[in-house]
């Protein structure tokens, strides 16, 4: 430290005294090598004269050793001799061991490759499991145990893969023979059935009579045939009667299911077989793009998944876990829901009612039979209900076609009978009565023309129609009245309806055509309680039930009454227009022809001619009609004389237009129609007279007023379009304006005190 300090020659002091120590220890080294330096040299000396002796002895030693190698060299060979030969002895003792030890494990291989090559799998692989657990082992240090070893899982998949092929052939086969499965199970179910329904049409013979109105003994013998035909053809086919095991060859899913078991993988084949089959499903529940078209076309969608579930339940109730109930109950849901969307989509292409009804039919037959299995099959008659309304709505399309051309070939003319037999046709028909015409002789008409026994017939075909699709579907009695009288409350209220409106509105529809509709309607509405007698028939159910509806034919037929007077009225007036447009008034005639204008004359003769075919009309309908028609040709009369163009008029024309007028006030006293109460027709013509004016008078007074009032407008006019009066209002076009109305008022005035003068 003190080298550091800063003491004035420190530094040097320290190099002089490590100078000095330095000196010591050489002193004491060449001290050291001093001392020791005699006794090496000592040492060197002993060493050379060892060496002699050394190089002496090591000739004697290898002389030594080359007469003792040379003395020993045949006792060598004698005793490698008697080793070699010990050797063998020992390895033919052990090789005779180990071979004892080894023939069973080659016995046992050898049975496993016969097995393999016998297609015995199962038991094969019980040999394996042998040769694992009890041979193998106590010879397992040899290579070709090593060999075998190696082998067994090899064999194993190998007997995996050829039992998977097997397991993809039988679902493929399967798969092809579905349809066929499905088939005869519907076919079984559907006799089942039928065999049902003859044993209890049998037992109650009154369900034919209910079901069939005026059809019973027809029926009473058809059920007895049927149920004969039945029992003969299941004795006849007993025996032939297929299942689904006699069809396919279920053993490749017995046998694959037990060789994944024992090799411990029962879970990878279990979730397999329902991956593939699952996949099959979905290929199953896959319909074709044209399968609305034919029925085959559904029933060949049907049978294939009848098919899949009859295979499955099959599988569920001869393995053990391969599936579970659970398993095909979510399996049946997920196809459940796939059928009703296939069948609503498809069905809904479906235009022809009869292919509607068979597609019911098939899903009936289709429902029992998996219901017969154990599934749910409650969704699918929801879906009935469904088709049930679109089946519905194809025969209201198919009825309406047919009403359409009832309604085309009408004649609209009394039905004749010419005797008995052919009132006795029509009414057989048509429930008619009619006592003051069953007085009359014949030959005599009916008061409804020919469609009327025609659409009374179609409805009730209308009913047998939906009746049809009711059947089978497990409602009560009360249900299916309910979905007949809907349904025929649909084809009356909205097809008849709508034909019966198209039909009113068709322009070659004329006054005559149209008064025998309205007849028509009255007796169609007086059918419908017959109707409903009809319906009450059928399903055996009382109208006095409380929840049973009524048929709303009286509300449809009066609403088509009401559209056929109004056209009625509506085509009068037009007639009437189109005498109006043929008028031709000389308005400036020095004096009058002395008699009524010809077409005044022709429209009285064609009102006279109608009104003589409103007689079967109700009362009130033709005086309406008669009312309505005065009324128009009042107003066309007096729009004629009121005519804006009608500059002037002379007192011939005044004359002459006097005489039309008296001649429409005869018609109107003549009581065309008849019930009117006194003068109440002929107070239509009332604008064209006045009860204290004489006709003349009244209407040289009307014709003035208009002269003057027609005259000073149009003075009026002219001067407005000189002075441009609408292009702007100032203070003395107010004035004029003014001066306008106040003139007018007088005008009026001055025609008023005139007509109370005269």
């Amino acid at each position: 430290r003190s080298v550091y300090d800063d003491q004035p020659n420190a530094h040097q002091r320290f190099m002089e005294k490590l100078d000095a120590c330095i000196r010591n220890h050489d002193r004491e080294i060449e001290k050291m090598c001093n001392f020791h330096h005699q006794g090496f040299v000592d040492a060197i000396t002993e060493l050379l004269k060892v060496r002699a002796d050394a190089e002496k002895l090591k000739v004697q030693v290898t002389d030594t050793n080359r007469r003792l190698q040379d003395a020993g060299k045949e006792v060598i060979a004698q005793t490698e001799e008697i080793i070699r030969c010990r050797v063998q002895q020992r390895n033919i003792t052990t090789v005779v061991e180990k071979l004892q030890l080894c023939l069973p494990v080659l016995e046992m291989y050898s049975k496993l490759k016969e097995q393999m090559n016998v297609k015995r799998y199962y038991s094969a692989l019980k040999t394996m499991e042998q040769l694992e657990n009890l041979y193998l082992p106590r010879v397992s240090q040899y290579r070709f145990c090593q060999i075998m070893i190696e082998n067994l899982p090899k064999l194993r998949e190998e007997i995996k893969e050829i039992s998977m092929s097997d397991l993809k052939d039988f679902l493929e086969s399967i798969r092809k023979h579905s349809d066929r499965i499905g088939e005869t199970a519907m076919k079984q179910a559907q006799q089942q059935k039928t065999f049902s329904t003859a044993l209890q049409k049998q037992n109650n013979v009154n369900y034919g009579r209910n079901m069939h109105f005026g059809r019973s003994r027809i029926l009473e013998s058809r059920n007895e045939m049927t149920l004969k035909r039945t029992l003969e053809e299941d004795d006849e086919h007993e025996e032939e009667i297929l299942t689904a095991q006699d069809l396919v060859d279920f053993s490749p899913v017995y046998r694959c299911l037990h060789i994944y078991s024992v090799l411990g993988d029962g879970e990878i084949f279990e979730n397999y077989y329902r991956k593939q089959r699952r996949k099959q499903a979905r290929l199953v529940l896959q319909p074709q793009s044209s399968m609305h078209e034919t029925v085959e076309g559904y029933r060949r969608y049907f049978s294939q998944i009848v098919g899949f579930f009859v295979v499955e339940d099959h599988i569920l109730h001869v393995t053990q876990g391969l599936v579970t109930r659970t398993y095909t109950d979510e399996l049946w849901n997920m196809a459940l829901s796939k059928i009703i969307a296939v069948l609503r989509t498809h069905s809904s292409y479906c235009s022809d009612p009869d292919l509607v009804l068979e597609l019911k039919n098939l899903i009936v037959i289709f429902a029992d039979t998996l219901q017969g299995y154990g599934f749910p099959v409650n969704r699918l008659f929801d879906l009935l209900f469904e088709i049930r309304d679109q089946y519905n709505e194809t025969l209201l399309k198919k009825w309406s076609g047919l009403f359409r051309d009832i309604f085309e070939v009408d004649n609209y003319s009394p039905i004749p009978v010419a005797n008995e037999e052919e009132y006795k046709i029509v009414t057989s028909k048509f429930p008619f009565q009619d006592p003051e015409l069953d007085k009359q002789s014949f030959p005599k008409k009916l008061p409804m023309s020919q469609s009327v026994p025609q659409i009374y017939i179609q409805v009730k075909e209308f009913i047998y129609a939906s009746l049809k699709f009711s059947e089978s579907l497990h409602r009560s009695s009360t249900e299916i009245d309910d979905m007949l009288r809907k349904s025929t409350n649909l084809l009356l209220t909205r097809t008849l309806s709508s034909c019966l409106q198209n039909l009113i509105k068709k322009p070659h529809i004329g006054l005559t055509e149209l008064v025998q509709i309205i007849i028509n309607t009255t007796h169609l509405e007086q059918a419908c309680k017959y109707l409903e007698d009809f319906i009450s028939n059928i399903t055996n159910i009382s109208q006095v039930t409380v929840h049973t509806a009524r048929l709303y034919g009286l509300s449809t037929f009066k609403d088509a009454r009401h559209a056929a007077e109004g056209e009625i009225y509506t085509k009068l007036n037009q007639k009437i227009d189109e005498f109006i447009q043929i008028a031709d008034y000389d308005w400036t005639m020095s004096e009058s022809d002395g008699r009524a204008s010809g077409y005044l004359m022709d429209l009285i003769n064609f009102l006279r001619s109608t009104f003589q075919v409103f007689t079967h009309l109700p009362g009130k309908v033709a005086q309406t009609a008669c009312m309505s028609a005065c009324q128009h040709l009042s107003t066309s009369l007096m729009q004629m004389l009121l005519d804006s163009e009608l500059k002037q008029i002379s007192m011939g024309a005044i004359q002459q237009f006097n005489l039309d007028v008296i001649q429409c006030e005869l018609f109107a006293s003549s009581e065309p129609v008849p019930g009117f109460q006194g003068d109440t027709l002929q107070l239509a013509f009332i604008d064209l007279r006045q009860s204290d004016v004489s006709p003349f008078q009244m209407t040289f007074l009307t014709c003035l007023c208009h002269l003057l009032v027609c005259l000073f407008f149009s003075r009026m006019r002219d001067s407005s379009k000189k002075n441009n009066i609408f292009a702007q209002f100032r203070k003395n076009d107010r004035d004029k304006q003014k001066l306008i109305e106040t003139v007018v008022k007088q005008l009026r005035s001055l025609v008023n005190g005139m007509s109370q003068h005269t």
